[in-house]
């Protein structure tokens, strides 16, 4: 093969590999711009996977399936804010439950509804989302929203009030803004846009529900966010840096290396995520999040 015809392959590989990335990434832009961690971005996916793939089979109507798992992430980014919102709970804490509690949830509801083994029936092609001018449908709206968060955050007084929310609550709280208005917003903004990366996994690169098929997804997601500085440009970057290494370790599969053997397949499996953790301790620099983020707003009284 020459080399464009083993470039064209993986570029290809790592757009499709990218969506699901690059959805979560900027559903943690959101929530982190507004001062809530959100390490949970892995279990709101899985819920959405979930639920697209359980109403896609029932009603073989893939947009309902779209729509499904957006109000089901949707309702767990809600839960989340509730914690740390309204209660002022630990952040990552809350995060790290919804994770488990999702994993746990789809594969009961799984198991109660379909009987098979957690999964849901096989998707056929009319309950998928198809392709168009080559590539997943899904795939457009997903690197649209990316100018489209950059222009929010940036040139809109939502946006402006968002990021002020994360540097300085009580700035934004004296301006007579409702800080937990805005916080709640972001949430749900972030449960919505991991819905539709959890229906883009069962929908669109699979063909149905399958345990924890997610992944890791999630915490990729927030690494590239990391990366990317809570920037929108540079974390679509990091987001793309990591589908390439993930597509390019998927070819890697049962190659042969001279002097070594064949590549083990456990190995490059975590070729992504050992190439995470060395971009993190030794490329990204000083990466400082906003300055609230993480921190419950309490109203003086």
């Amino acid at each position: 093969m020459t080399p464009i015809e083993q470039i064209v392959p993986l570029l290809a590989a790592t757009v499709r590999v990218a969506v699901p990335l690059v959805l979560a990434g900027f559903a943690g832009l959101f929530s982190e711009r507004a001062g809530i961690v959100d390490v949970g971005l892995e279990g709101k996916m899985l819920a959405g996977a979930f639920a697209a793939a359980a109403v896609a089979s029932v009603t073989g109507n893939v947009w309902l399936g779209l729509l499904a798992a957006m109000v089901a992430a949707a309702a767990m980014g809600l839960v989340h804010g509730f914690v740390c919102v309204t209660h002022n709970g630990n952040q990552v804490i809350s995060g790290l439950a919804i994770n488990i509690l999702t994993s746990g949830l789809t594969m009961t509801l799984g198991l109660a509804w379909f009987g098979q083994g957690g999964q849901t029936p096989p998707l056929p092609p009319s309950a998928r989302f198809g392709e168009f001018l080559g590539q997943n449908i899904l795939i457009y709206p997903a690197f649209l929203l990316v100018p489209l968060a950059w222009w929010v955050l940036t040139d809109t007084r939502f946006g402006l009030r968002l990021r002020a929310v994360g540097e300085n609550p009580a700035a934004v709280d004296t301006a007579g803004v409702s800080v937990t208005r805005l916080r709640y917003t972001a949430t749900l903004i972030a449960g919505v846009l991991c819905g539709i990366g959890g229906a883009y996994i069962s929908t669109a690169l699979g063909a149905g529900f399958v345990r924890d098929m997610t992944g890791g997804r999630g915490f990729l997601a927030l690494a590239a966010l990391v990366l990317g500085k809570w920037r929108p440009w540079p974390t679509l970057w990091a987001c793309l840096l990591f589908a390439a290494l993930d597509a390019a370790a998927i070819r890697l599969q049962g190659v042969r290396v001279p002097g070594i053997g064949e590549v083990a397949v456990e190995f490059v499996q975590a070729v992504p995520y050992i190439m995470t953790v060395v971009l993190l301790a030794g490329f990204v620099g000083r990466a400082i999040p906003p300055k609230a983020d993480g921190l419950p707003y309490v109203k003086d009284r």
